[in-house]
């Protein structure tokens, strides 16, 4: 019978934890690194994890995948830290852009604009539209998570051996990058590679697992690209209902540098940032909303709330950082589902004319 035990039993390696004294051992660690930091019990979680895995003795492979997780995770967030305060939009597109064509033209040029609205410009730190979007930002508004491939792999030019140049062993990690990081996602004309970015980073705000951010499909004047793209989406997935039709909200296209950057800046006008608390869903403005504005609300966005019901309500003392709980907040128990019709109150929450005049703000 002890033959047919799985050997990876959670209960087991609970008991052998706790009966160790490892427990006590790894309370004693974190208090000498972390002191009372409110992170120490996400700390020990960790360390226990890696002595679980380390009880169970895996194979040597799946070791090395946690440590090189661990510590590119790790890396990441300390360099990151240097910029941490900076707005950050993620370029995507493809490699292999040739420096004489529009669209690298374009690139560049949405470089230097996000450049001068003081928004720093990510890509994966290669040649075609990544190196014209780095070249149009600079070094100093530039960040580059650059994959370590077997064959040579050089960051460009604008980046490459500096603070700004984060190399990345696993794909899986730099993706999660590029999408944490990112106050806005450009994606511009590519091959395979900017397909899958494109439709990851869709999915990931279609289904609330990323914030909601805007998402631009950015060509020149004449291009076909994602129009292309769009009337797929429309004919093969919104016809047959594989979508909502309100999901074409998560997506603008745009055919200018000058389009794209306003699409970005309307986002961010009266809108924050959002979150989770108590069950209910926080969008922070910067200014709040009038009566008007919350009738139409309460009326044209009721499928959102669970209960029909939405509150414009203060922060609580100590509930959030002193700059972000001084921010007026509209709030209601999401149903989690609908982010297409989220990001379209999203939209209704910028426009001037539903926001309380300056005067009485």
């Amino acid at each position: 019978m002890s033959d047919e035990l799985d050997p990876v039993d959670y209960l087991s390696r609970h008991w052998q934890t706790g009966g160790s004294g490892l427990q006590q051992k790894v309370d004693e660690l974190i208090e000498m690194s972390a002191g009372k930091s409110e992170n120490a019990a996400l700390y020990r979680d960790m360390i226990l994890d890696v002595i679980r895995m380390a009880q169970a003795d895996r194979n040597r492979w799946d070791a090395k995948i946690m440590l090189q997780t661990i510590r590119e995770l790790e890396q990441a967030f300390a360099r990151l830290e240097l910029f941490k305060r900076r707005r950050k939009v993620t370029v995507f597109g493809s490699a292999r852009t040739h420096a004489d064509s529009r669209i690298y033209s374009l690139a560049r040029e949405m470089g230097s604009m996000l450049s001068r609205h003081d928004y720093m410009t990510i890509t994966g730190a290669g040649g075609g539209i990544m190196a014209a979007a780095h070249q149009g930002a600079g070094l100093d508004n530039s960040l580059g998570f650059n994959i370590t491939l077997p064959f040579e792999q050089r960051s460009n030019d604008v980046v490459h051996n500096t603070d700004h140049d984060l190399p990345f062993k696993f794909f899986f990690l730099r993706k999660l990058f590029f999408v944490k990081e990112a106050d806005a996602l450009i994606l511009c004309p590519g091959g395979f590679g900017t397909l899958d970015e494109t439709l990851e980073v869709l999915t990931l705000v279609q289904t609330g697992k990323s914030p909601m951010v805007p998402i631009v499909l950015l060509d020149v004047e004449e291009g076909t690209y994602w129009e292309g793209l769009l009337q797929f989406f429309r004919e093969q997935l919104s016809d047959h209902e594989y979508i909502h039709e309100s999901d074409f909200n998560l997506m603008k296209l745009a055919h200018s540098p000058q389009d794209a950057m306003q699409e970005i800046l309307r986002f961010y006008s009266n809108y924050h940032s959002a979150r989770w608390s108590k069950g209910r869903y926080l969008l922070r403005m910067h200014r709040p909303l009038n009566e008007q504005a919350m009738t139409q609300i309460s009326q044209e966005f009721s499928a959102l709330s669970r209960n029909g019901s939405f509150n414009q309500d203060a922060c609580a003392t100590g509930e959030e950082e002193p700059e972000l709980c001084a921010l007026p907040r509209l709030s209601f128990p999401f149903n989690g589902r609908d982010h297409g019709r989220l990001r379209a109150l999203i939209d209704f929450i910028n426009r001037e004319e539903n926001q309380e005049s300056r005067d009485t703000a």
